[in-house]
């Protein structure tokens, strides 16, 4: 899977931002702090949700479930508006 070519990244004061463009169907902003801004950076390539959880993991000390949890439902909800591409 990987972020979708209509949706930009950026990031700001500690802060991440997906974009869309005009090309996307989805026209809103997606807000995150930098666990999304981490799981976005993955997306820039093909990738895999236990190469997502193992990034976080390299980077932040917490429960890997946790972790397995949160990628899944961050994943799920950028699926629903079209910004993961499979």
């Amino acid at each position: 899977m990987k972020l979708n070519d209509c949706f930009i990244q950026h990031q700001f004061d500690g802060q991440t931002v997906i974009v869309p463009t005009a090309a996307a169907e989805f026209h809103g902003l997606i807000q995150g702090n930098q666990t999304l801004a981490v799981i976005t950076q993955c997306l820039m390539h093909d990738t895999t949700e236990e190469e997502i959880v193992n990034a976080l993991c390299a980077r932040y000390n917490g429960d890997r479930a946790d972790m397995e949890t949160d990628v899944a439902e961050a994943v799920r909800r950028l699926k629903e508006i079209g910004a993961i591409d499979e």
